[in-house]
């Protein structure tokens, strides 16, 4: 006699867990920002990478 668990989503699943996509499988999952698409040549691409620098610099390097 087999039975259901009283609420379906307590439920164990048994799926194979890496056949589906995760937040670490793109650029953006791990904390990567989208490129404006300038690239890192001229001025525009140069002032996103100053300002990506100034943002992830710990404090203590200021």
């Amino acid at each position: 006699m087999r039975r259901e668990p009283a609420d379906p989503a307590a439920a164990l699943i048994f799926d194979d867990p890496l056949s589906l996509p995760s937040s670490d499988d793109t650029d953006r999952g791990w904390g990567d920002r989208p490129s404006g698409g300038t690239g890192a040549s001229g001025d525009a691409g140069a002032a996103a990478d100053l300002a990506r620098f100034l943002d992830e610099k710990p404090p203590h390097h200021i």
